[in-house]
């Protein structure tokens, strides 16, 4: 899932690289000349990577894109294998802008321009959660193994804690990112690491063996940095960020990338983990011929599989529902399925199912709300969305948001908004759950497809 080092990307295409040098003098145009703005960023989960297509997407650079669609300008990546690389192009004069998860501290303040800040974190102590004991304070943190990415916030904080705490060490590697380093922890070769949050957060979901021994820092933001003596641009930076425009644009990045990670299950994800090696192998192909039907996402399918029958073909549950794709018996039948318990007929049904409850839905609504309100559907039925559609509509709500009809939805439980609505009750609160799983379960799921 996460990768290193220089990509051959879409966009403008820029060398990669490290280099000792005195800092330079910033000897790019600025991007409202140009029209091109340059950024340098890194690949990772909560920055920039590559989805199975192969389209770029992550939290930056979405923000990076809306914020050069704002002006016009199109954007120019530089891919670094570390935040000290990244760093490094910022003194070295050759980028406009660093975009990769960076922590605002006051000791970069004295080296770089400060741009707009868009995510509070805090740096957290990770273990594997079979490590025992785990350090659950400072004090007990001294002798514990360590090792931290290069160049990260991560070493000032340690290194503060080692002078009040004496018996604190750690090791900065140049070579892996934090990603990397925590799935090193997660596979017992290194003890522990530290790592923003949001990057735990993400993380865990793939090595549920890592554990958060305990937080180092109170909260702290991560946003952009310019090179020194950037005021102009990181003033124009810092009015989009802190603009209507901007805050819907961060609001966006946090639906799509975080809000939909729910409280941490260990046991689940374990066995998400497990079964991505025993069961899936053997329906993978049936996913992937499903999604050449229907042009519904193999990856995604496979999460709502999961989600309905942890993949096994012989489920059956109390209301009727059977099979890998949990179709009723109703359902099936319309889809020509005859056997719901055969894997391939039911996969293919199943999908069959969902491309239909997408195509229904107005041409209007945008992805990734179209493909949410679609998976809504198949979990509650077509009625009761079109319902809480028109509930939203009434409230003044965005029928067309998966935001919205997020906090609709559950009032279709209601006594005071279903007796209203033409097919009445319904436990609305499920579909919510329902597909905040589903996500999260793909998240996990896809890098079985690549």
């Amino acid at each position: 899932m996460f990768k290193a080092g220089c990509l051959a990307l879409p966009l403008l295409l820029v060398g990669c690289g490290e280099s000792n040098e005195e800092p330079a003098t910033m000897s790019l145009k600025p991007p409202s000349e140009t029209g091109i703005l340059t950024v340098a960023t890194r690949n990772g989960s909560t920055t920039y990577y590559l989805d199975r297509h192969e389209n770029p997407i992550g939290p930056e650079h979405s923000l990076i894109r809306d914020y050069a669609n704002a002006r016009g300008w199109q954007v120019e990546w530089t891919m670094l294998d570390s935040t000290k690389a990244v760093l490094n192009s910022l003194a070295e004069g050759t980028t406009h802008l660093a975009a990769a998860g960076l922590t605002h501290l006051a000791s970069r303040d004295n080296q770089y321009t400060r741009g707009p800040a868009h995510t509070e974190i805090t740096e957290q102590l990770v273990c594997h959660r079979d490590a025992r004991p785990l350090p659950r304070t400072p004090e007990d943190i001294a002798g514990t193994d360590i090792v931290i990415t290069a160049g990260s916030s991560y070493a000032e904080t340690l290194g503060k804690m080692a002078e009040q705490f004496p018996g604190i060490t750690f090791t900065e590697d140049s070579n892996r990112t934090t990603e990397i380093i925590l799935s090193e922890v997660a596979e017992k070769n290194i003890g522990c690491t530290v790592a923003d949050s949001n990057i735990v957060q993400v993380m865990r979901r793939h090595f549920p063996h890592l554990e958060v021994a305990m937080s180092l820092t109170d909260g702290r933001n991560i946003g952009w940095y310019l090179p020194a003596g950037s005021e102009t641009l990181a003033s124009d930076a810092h009015e989009w960020m802190n603009s209507g425009e901007g805050d819907e644009a961060i609001a966006r990045m946090e639906n799509r990338y975080y809000a939909y990670i729910g409280d941490f299950d260990f046991v689940d994800l374990r066995a998400l983990n497990r079964r991505i090696d025993e069961r899936l192998p053997n329906f993978i192909d049936e996913f992937r011929e499903a999604e050449a039907k229907t042009g519904i996402p193999a990856d995604l399918l496979a999460a709502l599989s999961y989600q309905e029958s942890h993949w096994d073909p012989a489920a059956v549950s109390p209301t009727g529902v059977r099979g890998i794709m949990m179709l009723t018996r109703s359902t099936a039948e319309s889809l020509g399925v005859t056997n719901r318990l055969d894997a391939t007929s039911a996969i293919d049904g199943g999908a069959r199912y969902l491309a239909d409850r997408h195509r229904r839905l107005p041409d209007t609504i945008p992805e990734p709300d179209r493909t949410f309100l679609a998976l809504a559907s198949y979990n509650i039925g077509r009625g009761h969305l079109l319902d809480a559609r028109q509930l939203a509509r009434d409230l003044g709500k965005n029928p067309d948001s998966w935001e919205d009809m997020a906090e609709v939805l559950p009032l279709k439980a209601d006594k005071r908004y279903y007796p209203s609505t033409r097919y009445g009750y319904a436990r609305g609160y499920e579909p919510v759950h329902y597909v905040q799983r589903i996500r999260n379960y793909r998240d996990v799921i896809r890098t079985a497809f690549h």
